[in-house]
Protein backbone atom coordinates (compact mmCIF):
# COMPACT_ATOMS: atom_id res chain seq x y z
CA UNK A 1 0.00 0.00 0.00
CA UNK A 2 1.28 3.45 -0.94
CA UNK A 3 2.66 5.78 1.73
CA UNK A 4 1.91 9.50 1.40
CA UNK A 5 3.88 12.15 3.28
CA UNK A 6 1.47 14.49 5.07
CA UNK A 7 3.96 16.32 7.28
CA UNK A 8 7.71 16.55 7.71
CA UNK A 9 9.38 18.01 10.77
CA UNK A 10 12.92 18.19 12.14
CA UNK A 11 12.56 15.02 14.20
CA UNK A 12 10.02 12.91 12.33
CA UNK A 13 8.12 12.37 9.12
CA UNK A 14 4.36 11.71 9.23
CA UNK A 15 2.97 9.34 6.60
CA UNK A 16 -0.52 8.13 5.72
CA UNK A 17 -0.87 4.53 4.62
CA UNK A 18 -4.45 3.38 4.13
CA UNK A 19 -6.29 4.12 7.38
CA UNK A 20 -3.05 4.37 9.35
CA UNK A 21 -0.75 7.22 10.27
CA UNK A 22 2.93 6.34 10.64
CA UNK A 23 5.29 8.54 12.62
CA UNK A 24 8.83 7.69 11.54
CA UNK A 25 11.79 9.27 13.33
CA UNK A 26 14.37 10.70 10.93
CA UNK A 27 18.01 9.60 10.96
CA UNK A 28 20.45 12.37 11.89
CA UNK A 29 23.60 12.12 9.78
CA UNK A 30 25.54 14.49 12.08
CA UNK A 31 25.27 11.97 14.95
CA UNK A 32 27.27 8.76 15.30
CA UNK A 33 24.96 6.02 14.00
CA UNK A 34 24.94 4.00 17.23
CA UNK A 35 24.10 7.07 19.26
CA UNK A 36 21.48 8.19 16.75
CA UNK A 37 19.80 4.76 16.83
CA UNK A 38 19.79 4.80 20.62
CA UNK A 39 18.27 8.31 20.82
CA UNK A 40 15.60 7.62 18.19
CA UNK A 41 14.67 4.30 19.79
CA UNK A 42 14.42 5.90 23.24
CA UNK A 43 12.24 8.76 21.96
CA UNK A 44 9.98 6.34 20.11
CA UNK A 45 9.61 4.27 23.28
CA UNK A 46 8.97 7.32 25.49
CA UNK A 47 6.35 8.79 23.15
CA UNK A 48 4.54 5.47 22.70
CA UNK A 49 4.31 4.99 26.50
CA UNK A 50 2.96 8.51 26.86
CA UNK A 51 0.40 7.89 24.09
CA UNK A 52 -0.73 4.67 25.74
CA UNK A 53 -1.19 6.46 29.07
CA UNK A 54 -2.97 9.44 27.48
CA UNK A 55 -5.30 7.17 25.45
CA UNK A 56 -6.94 6.04 28.69
CA UNK A 57 -7.73 9.66 29.62
CA UNK A 58 -8.57 11.72 26.51
CA UNK A 59 -9.30 11.10 22.81
CA UNK A 60 -6.06 10.56 20.89
CA UNK A 61 -5.31 8.41 17.83
CA UNK A 62 -5.17 4.76 18.93
CA UNK A 63 -1.78 3.06 18.66
CA UNK A 64 -1.83 0.12 16.26
CA UNK A 65 1.83 -0.90 16.35
CA UNK A 66 5.17 0.22 17.78
CA UNK A 67 8.18 -0.69 15.68
CA UNK A 68 11.35 0.15 17.62
CA UNK A 69 13.55 -1.38 14.91
CA UNK A 70 12.26 1.09 12.32
CA UNK A 71 11.64 3.79 14.99
CA UNK A 72 7.97 4.00 13.97
CA UNK A 73 4.66 4.45 15.73
CA UNK A 74 1.60 3.29 13.76
CA UNK A 75 -1.67 4.99 14.74
CA UNK A 76 -5.24 5.18 13.52
CA UNK A 77 -6.06 7.94 11.05
CA UNK A 78 -8.55 10.44 12.48
CA UNK A 79 -10.95 11.81 9.87
CA UNK A 80 -10.96 15.42 11.00
CA UNK A 81 -9.37 18.80 10.50
CA UNK A 82 -6.51 20.62 12.18
CA UNK A 83 -7.98 23.14 14.58
CA UNK A 84 -5.37 25.73 13.53
CA UNK A 85 -6.92 25.78 10.04
CA UNK A 86 -10.57 25.79 11.11
CA UNK A 87 -11.09 27.62 14.40
CA UNK A 88 -11.27 31.15 12.97
CA UNK A 89 -13.99 30.15 10.49
CA UNK A 90 -16.47 29.09 13.18
CA UNK A 91 -19.03 31.33 14.90
CA UNK A 92 -17.65 32.70 18.17
CA UNK A 93 -20.04 30.58 20.25
CA UNK A 94 -18.67 27.40 18.68
CA UNK A 95 -15.09 28.61 19.17
CA UNK A 96 -15.87 29.09 22.88
CA UNK A 97 -17.34 25.57 23.19
CA UNK A 98 -14.26 24.08 21.55
CA UNK A 99 -11.95 25.98 23.91
CA UNK A 100 -13.85 24.75 26.97
CA UNK A 101 -13.32 21.18 25.72
CA UNK A 102 -9.62 21.87 25.14
CA UNK A 103 -9.34 23.13 28.72
CA UNK A 104 -11.07 20.00 30.05
CA UNK A 105 -8.69 17.73 28.13
CA UNK A 106 -5.63 19.63 29.38
CA UNK A 107 -6.97 19.32 32.93
CA UNK A 108 -7.35 15.54 32.53
CA UNK A 109 -3.81 14.92 31.28
CA UNK A 110 -2.30 17.30 33.85
CA UNK A 111 -4.15 15.55 36.66
CA UNK A 112 -2.40 12.38 35.47
CA UNK A 113 0.96 14.21 35.33
CA UNK A 114 1.20 14.15 31.52
CA UNK A 115 2.77 17.24 29.96
CA UNK A 116 2.07 17.59 26.24
CA UNK A 117 5.05 19.86 25.59
CA UNK A 118 3.79 21.32 22.31
CA UNK A 119 0.23 22.45 22.95
CA UNK A 120 -0.88 24.41 19.89
CA UNK A 121 -4.03 24.35 17.77
CA UNK A 122 -1.91 22.64 15.07
CA UNK A 123 -1.69 19.63 17.39
CA UNK A 124 -5.44 19.36 17.93
CA UNK A 125 -7.75 17.59 15.48
CA UNK A 126 -11.44 18.44 15.47
CA UNK A 127 -13.81 15.70 14.42
CA UNK A 128 -17.22 17.28 13.93
CA UNK A 129 -20.71 15.90 13.92
CA UNK A 130 -22.33 16.30 10.52
CA UNK A 131 -24.93 19.09 10.31
CA UNK A 132 -24.52 19.85 13.98
CA UNK A 133 -22.99 22.77 15.87
CA UNK A 134 -21.93 20.51 18.74
CA UNK A 135 -18.55 18.83 18.92
CA UNK A 136 -18.02 15.14 18.41
CA UNK A 137 -14.44 14.90 19.65
CA UNK A 138 -11.25 16.88 20.07
CA UNK A 139 -8.12 14.79 19.57
CA UNK A 140 -4.71 15.81 20.87
CA UNK A 141 -1.89 14.64 18.60
CA UNK A 142 1.93 14.69 18.55
CA UNK A 143 3.25 13.94 22.02
CA UNK A 144 6.81 13.93 20.65
CA UNK A 145 7.91 16.61 23.12
CA UNK A 146 5.77 15.25 25.95
CA UNK A 147 6.88 13.82 29.28
CA UNK A 148 5.64 12.84 32.72
CA UNK A 149 5.92 15.48 35.44
CA UNK A 150 4.27 16.45 38.70
CA UNK A 151 5.78 19.95 38.57
CA UNK A 152 3.29 22.84 38.50
CA UNK A 153 5.85 24.78 36.47
CA UNK A 154 5.61 22.25 33.61
CA UNK A 155 1.80 22.32 33.67
CA UNK A 156 1.79 26.12 33.57
CA UNK A 157 4.15 26.13 30.56
CA UNK A 158 1.67 23.88 28.70
CA UNK A 159 -1.03 26.51 29.30
CA UNK A 160 1.37 29.26 28.26
CA UNK A 161 1.99 27.45 24.95
CA UNK A 162 -1.70 27.17 24.06
CA UNK A 163 -2.19 30.81 25.04
CA UNK A 164 0.65 31.86 22.73
CA UNK A 165 -0.81 29.73 19.92
CA UNK A 166 -4.19 31.49 20.27
CA UNK A 167 -2.55 34.91 20.27
CA UNK A 168 -0.48 34.13 17.17
CA UNK A 169 -2.97 32.20 15.04
CA UNK A 170 -6.39 33.24 16.35
CA UNK A 171 -5.66 36.80 17.44
CA UNK A 172 -9.14 38.18 16.69
CA UNK A 173 -10.62 36.61 19.83
CA UNK A 174 -7.60 35.09 21.56
CA UNK A 175 -8.16 36.66 25.00
CA UNK A 176 -11.79 35.53 25.12
CA UNK A 177 -10.87 32.06 23.88
CA UNK A 178 -8.16 31.62 26.50
CA UNK A 179 -10.68 32.52 29.20
CA UNK A 180 -12.83 29.62 27.97
CA UNK A 181 -9.83 27.27 28.02
CA UNK A 182 -9.33 28.32 31.64
CA UNK A 183 -13.02 27.65 32.29
CA UNK A 184 -12.58 24.05 31.11
CA UNK A 185 -9.30 23.78 33.01
CA UNK A 186 -11.11 24.56 36.29
CA UNK A 187 -11.78 20.80 36.47
CA UNK A 188 -8.10 20.28 37.30
CA UNK A 189 -7.15 19.70 40.92
CA UNK A 190 -4.09 21.85 40.15
CA UNK A 191 -6.15 24.75 38.71
CA UNK A 192 -5.31 27.51 41.22
CA UNK A 193 -1.64 26.57 41.58
CA UNK A 194 -1.13 26.30 37.82
CA UNK A 195 -2.81 29.61 37.03
CA UNK A 196 -0.75 31.33 39.74
CA UNK A 197 2.43 29.83 38.28
CA UNK A 198 1.35 30.84 34.76
CA UNK A 199 1.43 34.49 35.87
CA UNK A 200 5.04 34.02 37.02
CA UNK A 201 5.98 32.30 33.74
CA UNK A 202 4.55 35.22 31.76
CA UNK A 203 6.29 37.81 33.92
CA UNK A 204 9.62 36.07 33.29
CA UNK A 205 8.89 36.19 29.56
CA UNK A 206 8.14 39.92 29.65
CA UNK A 207 11.36 40.73 31.51
CA UNK A 208 13.40 38.98 28.80
CA UNK A 209 12.20 41.40 26.09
Amino acid sequence: MKETIIQQGAEAIILKKGEEIIKRRIKKSYRIQELDDKIRKQRTRTESKLLEKASKIIPIPKIKKIDEKEMEIHMEFIEGKKLSDELNSFPLMKQKKICVEIGKSIAKIHDNDIIHGDLTTSNIILKEKINDESIDSIYFIDFGLGFNSQRIEDKSVDLHLIKQALEAKHFQNWETLFEYIKEGYQNSKYYKETLKQLEKVEKRGRYKH
